[in-house]
């Protein structure tokens, strides 16, 4: 238990930096090893500054560092604990598929919660990216997928109204509804960047404001060289890995 580790021995902190760091590393030290496990809960904030001989100060620092890293969780009325783990998805970045298809491969059964599909006049972004003329406009389907109650990501894909007329009808895969409307891209530029998640999407995905994230934005391309898809996607840093194979290019071997 818990209680065991804070009270059996004096907390001797990892020297170097601010004292709250100091015990973030410990705390982190803890879970690392096992002496503390997924479900524990945490000695209250002040029984906690006692033991370790800091202010309260520094350990609410401490602990709002560690649950905006995703590692401890509070709840309301009842204390801090440490986080449930993660199982992370590797996903590759040498292959065009769909969350649906990627996720499909792995065995893992994933569901979407629609949160918008319809008919809208572009902004700017998307009249230019997609290629539109003036009068067009634009489909939009986004979703937040989950794999059973775990929110793994948001994805918001943009397309010509004229490439998908029915946002409606688009079922699990977008991709898979594209190809039996011969639309399906063949190709894509994905571009990944760190963010760190403002409220609308932390709640969404449930986790900490502030938290790291992946944000990725897909421009899709049809055989022609078509523009046909513009996806930007928010994916959970603590589960996703995207994972690249490297070569040597064919000038470097000679």
């Amino acid at each position: 238990m818990t209680s065991e580790l804070f009270s059996a021995e004096a907390i001797i902190l990892p020297q170097g930096g601010p004292l709250y760091l100091q015990l973030k590393r410990w705390i982190e030290d803890a879970v690392a090893r096992g002496a503390i496990k997924p479900g524990d809960a945490l000695p209250s904030e002040r029984d906690l500054a006692a033991k370790v001989e800091v202010s309260r100060v520094t350990v609410r620092k401490a602990v709002q560092h560690l649950v905006r890293d995703g590692l401890l969780i509070q709840r309301h009325g009842s204390g801090t604990f440490v986080a449930p783990q993660q199982s992370r998805v590797e996903q590759s970045l040498s292959q065009l598929t769909s969350f649906t298809e990627d996720m499909a491969r792995r065995g893992m059964a994933v569901r979407a919660i629609w949160l918008d599909r319809g008919i809208y006049d572009p902004s700017p972004d998307e009249t230019v990216i997609l290629g539109l003329s003036p009068g067009d406009r634009v489909a939009r389907v986004a979703r937040l997928r989950l794999s059973g109650d775990m929110p793994l990501a948001i994805e918001r894909a943009a397309l010509s109204a004229e490439t998908l007329p029915d946002p409606g009808s688009v079922g699990s895969s977008l991709y898979s509804h594209l190809d039996k409307t011969g639309n399906r891209p063949v190709r894509a530029i994905q571009r990944i960047r760190a963010a760190n998640l403002e409220e609308n999407d932390a709640r969404l995905l449930e986790i900490p404001v502030g938290a790291a994230a992946l944000h990725i934005e897909r421009i899709a391309y049809l055989p022609s060289g078509k523009v046909v898809e513009l996806t930007r996607s928010v994916y959970r840093g603590d589960t996703y890995d995207f994972v690249a194979e490297l070569r040597v290019g064919e000038a470097a071997r000679k």
